[in-house]
């Protein structure tokens, strides 16, 4: 903003000898005698007397000369800070239209109209001019010391104004700046709000989920019990009509064995004897589903531990989240497991698994029309572990993967999904220290790819 003062003066004038006088005012040749300058220095010493800052003069005689000059001064980025503008031209424009197109090129030039003629009146002139701060009058003949100063104030004003305007231009870019980081703030609050809002959410299903699951466990407790004493139950039945059945073939031929006979065929009893051990596993093995779905709730939600870091087994995690999310992939795709073996990482186990079900899900509902298959792979590579949901579903274009995971983000209808769930994940992933990423291509698949350190503290 430290610029040198402008000096740059515009000379409009159809009469040659006012340039002439112009410069001797405003570029006075300075007189230097050495022999007297010596003495001087002998008699009173060194004194350095004050330089006036001298002006640069271009000069026009003729109004669309002197806009050319302007014009081309301010391609130049070298402006000119005053015009003294003479107002009767004979030839072209006159002063008055001289100034109006001086400022539509400069609107800030200041301009000192030159006349010994009232051709218009001042009140009229400013009127049309519409330069009540930027126009003086100077009357012909004028004086030298009243032209030197018009020069140096209305330079200096102009210098002024141009400071001023770069210091506002500084304070709107400052005002701009901080304005921006105000909405990246409040942007940012925004996310975490919802983010907050969402693992609350998160932690009231996984509370009800742990509810539901302690208060199923005590029917299917019983359910499983009384399901395995009718099984030992039944087994005697079966060797009391064993029994039964052996001493039937003692009777002696009649009315009472024609009666038996009878009952057993109509009670299909050979056709029980096989279905009944058969409804009882049947049922078992529904129980223990069951008991399976809730081992998968607790084990996804979490809440039956403290929310602290400790060791989890993330493939376990994996299979509870499947089974949590078996209903949305049964119909849409095949899910392949590659595992390798892995150590127990230092995790937050419930988050992890929400990271897990937010992929799976999202990879289940790329398919198209035909079923699909969903790879899940992992692996150890030296301090860390790495996980792979891979889909063969329709991709994602080059553009979109860019802000997949910014949030409220989605290429959902409207009302089908928060665009949440992602960028819930990523600030999972880098909360545990690790990285997520994706690669897609369209028409051939997505895969998301998250790395995770095994210790989140120091051995």
């Amino acid at each position: 903003m430290n610029q040198p003062p402008n000096r740059r003066i515009l000379l409009i004038d159809d009469t040659p000898s006012i340039h002439e006088d112009f410069r001797k005012i405003l570029m006075p040749q300075e007189q230097s005698n050495q022999a007297l300058d010596d003495m001087e220095s002998a008699l009173f010493g060194e004194t350095s007397k004050p330089q006036a800052q001298a002006f640069e003069l271009h000069s026009a005689y003729g109004g669309e000369e002197g806009l050319a000059l302007l014009t081309t001064a301010m391609a130049q980025e070298r402006p000119y800070a005053l015009a003294f503008v003479d107002m009767r031209m004979p030839q072209g424009w006159d002063g008055a239209k001289t100034i109006e197109e001086l400022w539509k090129v400069a609107p800030g030039l200041q301009v000192v109209v030159c006349t010994a003629y009232s051709d218009y009146p001042w009140e009229t002139l400013l009127e049309r001019l519409h330069g009540h701060d930027r126009l003086l009058i100077l009357k012909k003949p004028f004086d030298n010391i009243e032209v030197q100063q018009m020069a140096n104030t209305l330079a200096n004003k102009w210098d002024m104004a141009r400071r001023a305007s770069l210091q506002t231009a500084h304070l709107e870019q400052l005002v701009e700046q901080r304005t921006q980081a105000l909405q990246v703030e409040i942007a940012e609050r925004k996310l975490l709000e919802s983010q907050l809002v969402q693992s609350e959410k998160l932690a009231s299903l996984g509370q009800l989920a742990a509810g539901v699951a302690h208060e199923i466990n005590n029917p299917v407790g019983f359910i499983s019990s009384n399901l395995s004493t009718l099984d030992s139950y039944f087994n005697q039945l079966q060797q009391m009509l064993d029994a039964y059945q052996h001493a039937e073939s003692h009777l002696p031929p009649g009315e009472p064995l024609e009666q038996l006979r009878a009952l057993r065929t109509k009670l299909e009893l050979d056709f029980l004897k096989e279905d009944v051990p058969i409804l009882i596993r049947e049922s078992k093995d529904g129980i223990g589903r069951v008991v399976q779905i809730v081992k998968d709730l607790k084990n996804f939600s979490r809440v039956d531990t403290d929310q602290t870091w400790q060791f989890a087994n993330l493939q376990q995690g994996i299979d509870s989240t499947l089974n949590i999310v078996a209903s949305e992939l049964k119909y849409k795709a095949d899910v392949v497991k590659h595992y390798a073996p892995l150590p127990d990482i230092e995790c937050l186990a419930s988050q992890l698994n929400q990271v897990v079900m937010n992929l799976v899900v999202n990879a289940a509902q790329a398919m198209g029309p035909e079923r699909g298959t969903i790879t899940i792979s992992n692996g150890v590579e030296g301090e860390n572990i790495w996980l792979e949901v891979a889909d063969n579903g329709c991709g994602i274009p080059p553009e979109t993967v860019q802000k997949i995971f910014d949030p409220f983000f989605t290429t959902k209808p409207v009302g089908e999904g928060t665009g949440l769930g992602l960028s819930l994940s990523y600030g999972i992933i880098k909360k545990h220290r690790g990285n997520i990423s994706v690669s897609s291509e369209v028409g051939k698949g997505t895969t998301f790819r998250v790395v995770l350190p095994i210790r989140q503290t120091a051995a």
